[in-house]
Parts: structure tokens; sequence; C-alpha cells
């Protein structure tokens, strides 16, 4: 039997790094406690399209909403549409203008003579007030249409009567929707009634110094404004003045609000985010809205729960851009639902200890680097130790392979980059650990030589205490992972860990090497052969018809196992589950992972049934394997550092506790039921 030895130098350089990994792990934490303020925001045009569709007044609706929570209205670019709909001004093509013209109608219409004539293909855009706020907002309009494009193609003409008019060469459909520019009066409004001010400006096709400038001297007069949310395929200033818009925001102190995607990597795709992320400095709110075509389906109570928990609390979103029901609940008017809606929003985010304000932000944190360099060593030393506990090498090896890849990840963190490093560690922490732990185990048990007769006291108090040390083992490398990515970046999720298949997938197969450095499967295997050997014995077996059903079997729940990982579509959710997750959410600080606590954890104190009560070896292999599925989901947890640190933490612990409460369960039942079968078989031969 080969000896497996755990070098001691090497235990001693994971406890360092986890020593270092726990200050990181402990700063991270203050960072993140320390922002707790929720921004609720809604679009201006949603009220002003509610108050129009339910007949109220626009400014007790207004009144209403602050009310109820909302404390921030998103303001978007005018649009020529918008601006008639609302009766500001009035818009006609030059083809439409001759017709009443050759009716007889001249009044008010743009002079149709040989000098001037009234050209067919123009788009004609009247004021609609001759009062000094609607001068002011044709003039605007006026400034944004050639700002986007160009005065060449605008013109003022005069008319037949008071009143102003321009001329524009340019595609009616296309201009009657096009972005112009933020809108002063609406900025006006939202001020006038007690809200802060979300800024969404669109990019120029071909932006010029003069344009960004213009888009944040209109905001300069506002002292309410708390963020740009850019909207559109791309950032104001892209591609070459994002450091200009970069440097306003700055000079204005304005949040960069980033829109998660609704897959939940990252944020949507807009040209120039990230680049305008960086040269802010990182002074950025992530920012929340549900699917408008997943809203109509969601009750009322699911989307509130969505906000607090799930999105709030676990994601560390501090903007919730929320939408309108569109379709009144049963037994209210539409107004009262909306109300109800946002009244529940921010009183389930009270209740979670948030406070309603201005989006919070994390500070400018960036762990030192000598302490990332520490967990790099310790994370080196792990992977090493789990090489020699596979295969056994000479110290002197060992210690070779060690300074080695020590350097070569060292030298990258030292020098202030590293990402790849620091992410490649990440990887290998979250494979490499749970594996060590379970290592540890088998090899406890190969010492402890239980007996077939043991109690059902004894296996329950073993598995649970065993369960207990191995997740506090995997806990370890839970806090390396969320150490080495802890800082602002990947808080922020603007940079994340890579390899989540991977984490899922290499546990299993480094597990099964272990196994098989340890334990024959088949008698008929030489237990002094190496892990190579007894592999390709066991692929020499003969396939029978049991045997690919079984594969069959194996294949489906691997499917579901990788496709319900990651940030893909993947495998559904049944609807039982969601229930499940909901309760969960409801009755604990964090709800544990299904891999965990309903399949991983009770697949481990069955292990240890199987082991006490001599099942056979391969039905031993399979449930260390489920088993080892927990141990790796707990550490894959802390590899979503947009979750808090405590929560990932507070969810592990959760997981163990029911996890064993639940492999309890199971240990009984299967117990009752060999009892069951025991008292049926001499029943029959008592029969006989």
């Amino acid at each position: 039997m080969t000896d497996f030895k755990y070098n001691r130098a090497l235990l001693l350089l994971i406890v360092v790094g986890f020593l270092a990994a726990l200050v990181i792990g402990w700063q991270r934490h203050i960072v993140e406690v320390n922002n707790s303020s929720v921004e609720l925001v809604l679009d201006y045009e949603d009220i002003i399209s509610l108050a129009q569709t339910e007949g109220v007044s626009e400014h007790l609706l207004m009144q209403q909403f602050k009310d109820a929570g909302i404390n921030s209205l998103a303001v978007y670019d005018k649009t020529l549409e918008k601006l008639e709909k609302n009766g500001k001004i009035t818009v006609a093509t030059g083809g439409n203008l001759l017709a009443r013209y050759r009716m007889g109608e001249k009044a008010g219409l743009p002079n149709n003579d040989q000098y001037n004539p009234i050209v067919p293909s123009y788009v004609y855009i009247f004021a609609a007030s001759q009062e000094a706020g609607g001068l002011a907002l044709f003039e605007e309009v006026k400034d944004d249409i050639i700002r986007r494009i160009g005065s060449e193609r605008v013109r003022e003409v005069s008319l037949d009567g008071a009143g102003r008019c321009l001329a524009v060469a340019a595609n009616y459909e296309k201009l009657y929707k096009d972005n112009l520019g933020l809108s002063t009066a609406e900025m006006q409004d939202v001020t006038k009634y007690g809200y802060n001010i979300v800024a969404r400006p669109s990019n120029y096709l071909t932006a010029q110094p003069q344009d960004i400038e213009s888009e944040f001297n209109r905001l300069l007069p506002f002292d309410n404004v708390t963020g740009i949310m850019p909207v559109g395929e791309a950032v104001l200033g892209y591609p070459n003045l994002v450091s200009l818009s970069a440097g306003k925001m700055r000079q204005m102190d304005l949040t960069l609000y980033m829109i998660e995607h609704p897959l939940q990597l990252q944020f949507l795709k807009q040209d120039g985010l990230l680049p305008l992320a960086a040269d802010t400095g990182y002074n950025v709110a992530r920012v929340y809205v549900i699917p408008k075509d997943e809203q109509p389906k969601l009750k009322m109570n699911e989307a509130i729960h969505r906000w607090a928990i799930t999105v709030d609390q676990e994601r560390n979103i501090r903007v919730n851009l929320l939408r309108k029901y569109d379709k009144p609940a049963l037994g209210m008017s539409l107004i009262e639902t909306n109300l109800k809606y946002v009244a529940g929003v921010k009183q389930s985010l009270l209740d979670r200890g948030f406070v309603i304000g201005r989006a919070g932000v994390f500070q400018q944190y960036y762990p030192s680097r000598w302490l990332l360099a520490i967990i790099a060593v310790g994370a080196t030393a792990a992977g090493v130790l789990l090489l020699t506990l596979i295969r056994p090498l000479a110290s002197r090896y060992q210690y070779a392979l060690l300074v080695l890849l020590s350097i070569v990840l060292v030298l990258p963190i030292v020098g202030g980059g590293g990402t790849l490093a620091r992410q490649a560690i990440a990887l290998a922490c979250a494979t490499v650990f749970p594996v060590l732990a379970m290592t540890w185990q088998l090899d406890r048990w190969k010492n402890c030589h239980p007996f077939k007769g043991s109690a059902i006291s004894r296996i329950i108090v073993d598995g649970v205490g065993g369960l207990v040390l191995i997740t506090l083992l995997s806990l370890v490398g839970g806090i390396y992972v969320g150490a080495i990515l802890g800082d602002i970046r990947f808080m922020l999720e603007i940079e994340i860990f890579r390899g989540v298949k991977l984490t899922f997938v290499l546990p299993l197969i480094l597990m099964t090497m272990t196994y098989f450095s340890r334990y024959n499967l088949f008698k008929s295997i030489d237990n002094e052969t190496g892990v190579r050997e007894k592999l390709l014995k066991i692929l020499n077996y003969p396939i029978y018809l049991k045997t690919l059903l079984g594969i069959g079997v194996l294949a489906l729940v691997g499917w579901v196992y990788v496709g319900r990982s990651g940030h893909t579509a993947g495998v559904p959710v049944p609807g039982i589950e969601v229930k499940l997750r909901t309760f969960l959410e409801n009755v604990m600080y964090a709800r544990p992972r299904e891999k965990e606590f309903m399949i991983g954890h009770p697949a481990f104190l069955l292990a240890v049934m199987a082991l006490y009560r001599r099942w056979p070896q391969l039905c031993h292999y399979f449930l260390v394997i489920v088993a080892i599925v927990g141990q790796g989901s707990l550490v894959e947890t802390f590899a979503h550092i947009r979750t808090p640190i405590f929560m990932s933490l507070v969810r592990g612990v959760e997981g163990m506790v029911v996890g064993a409460a639940i492999g309890i369960v199971a240990v009984i039942v299967v117990q009752l039921l060999h009892y069951l079968s025991f008292i049926l078989g001499r029943r029959s031969v008592v029969d006989e």
C-alpha cells in the first residue's frame, strides 16, 4: 500500500496563506457593510404616461410616488415624437404643409415663395408656444438637431404670422424618433417635484468635444443629479472622447450606473462602458431592472421579494430601476397597483437593513500586493500537496515545483498587475481545496478501521463530525478565493472569476484519481497497482446493457449538474424548486445551495454508512463523488465576488447544518428499509 504523507512545510504555508486571506476577507467585509444605501429609480416618462392613461393630475401622481418610496427619476434624451405627444412642439413634413397650402391655408405656415419654397422631403418643426419656456425649448431642440446632423441641414424659416419654425433636411421617420439631447424642461420638472435626477444620455454618431460639453452643461444648474446611466449601444463620448466624459463626471461627482446583464453576468453590452468605469476611478453603482418580458409574468409579491433579497442583498445592487406594471392587480386600480409595488419594495429594503437614498458606492479598495503574494504561495502549496497525495513525490521535487509555480504567479502580482494570475489562483483554489478536504477524510477512514456492526448512532455522530470538519477545510478554500479576487473591480463584477464550469468538473476528476490511488473498486484489481493501471483495467471490463443504462443515467445527471452552473440559460429550474428557494430565502439569512444541502452533504453521511456497513466499494465511490459535489459548490460560492463575503460564509455554514439534518434522515430511512427487508426476508423463510 502506498504511504501518502502530508508535508508539514506545505501545510504551514497553507495556514500562513489562510491568515493573509482572513485579513483581506475582513477588510473586504468592512467595505461591503459600509455600502448600504439603495436608490429607487423610476422613469420620468412612466409617471407621465400613467397620469395620462388614468386621467389624473401629474402633480398629484408625482407626490404619491415620492411618498411611496421613489427618490430618483430617470430622464432620457428627448425626441420629436415625445415632445409632440406632450404638446411641446408641432412636427410636419413638407409634403403635408404643401397640401394645406394648396387648400388655401396659409396662416401659421412657412412662407412659400421662389426664394424659400416649402420642400416636400423636409421636416418642419414649429414652436408650440411663444412664451419664454416654449421658445427656450425650441432653441434647445434647434441646438440638438444641429449637433446631431450638422448646421448646413438646419435653417429657421419665417412664418405667415407669429411663431418660429425650423426646416430640416432629414428623413421624417428617422428624425422623429431619434434621440436629440437631455431635456432641461424635464429635469426642471423632476427637481420641482423633489426627486433626484438620473441622466440617461445617448451617444453621438461622431461625437465632438463641444457635444460632450453641451450635454454636461445642461446638468450643471442641477445639484440633484446623482449619476449617469448610459443608454444605447455606446456610452457618451465613445470611441475617442470617453475620457472627456469621465473627467466631467469626476468634476461633477456623478456616479456611473451600470445595468446588470439579464443573465446576471457583468453588464449590458455598451461600447466604452468598462473604459468609462476605469476612467471614473470605479465610482460605479450596479443597476438591476427586471426584464420587460418577465415582469408581467411575476406576481407583485414575487417581484418585491426578488428586489430585497436576491438583488440588493445577494448581488450588491445599489440602484433599483423599477418598471411600472401595465395591468392592475386584482381588486386595485392601475395606480394603486404601482404605488403598492413601490411601497413594498421600499419596505422590504428597510426590513433588511438598507437605507433609501443616493446609490452607495464601494470605497476604492485594493488589497496589499504582499498579502496577495502570500495567498498565492499558500494556494500553490495546496496544489503541490494534492499532487503528492495522488502520486507521491520526493520532497526535493515538491519544493522545486512549489518555488517554480510561486515565482510564476507572484511576480505579476507584486508588479502591480496579475489579474490573470489571480484568476488562475482562484480557479485552482476552487478546485483543489474541496478535493484536499475529502482526501484527508479518505485517509481518516482508512486509519479508523470501522467495524461492520457499528450502531446507527455512531454512524450519525461520525458522519456529522466528518461533515463539519471537511466543510471547515473547504471553507478555507472559499476564503482563499474570496480574498485573492477581493478588490473593487471584482466586487463590481467588472472583472470576474473565470472557469465556473471547470470548478464543477475538475474536482470530480481529481477525486476519482485520489480515490483510485487508495481503494480498489473491484477485487480482481491488484491493490498495489497505480492509478493508471486501475483505470485501464476498469476500461477493459465488458459492457452490459445495464451498464449502458447506468451510463445514460449518469450522463443525464451530469448534463443537469453542469447545465445548472454558470450564467447561461442552461437547464430550466422547476417551479417547485423556485418555491423552495423562496421559502429558504425568507426563513434563513442566506439561502444555501441545493447541490450542498440536498445532494452533497447527505451523500457524505451515506458514504460513512456505506463504509461502516461494508457496502460494495463501487457504491462507496459514487457516494464520495456525489459528496465532493457539495464541497465544490461550497467553495465555488465564494467565486461570486459580487456577493458579500460574509453572506457566502453564512450560506456555507447554513447549508452544512441543513444538509447534515437531511443526511441524518437519509441514514435513518436507509436503516429502517434494511430492517424492513430483513423482517420480510425472515417471514418469507418461515412461510416456506
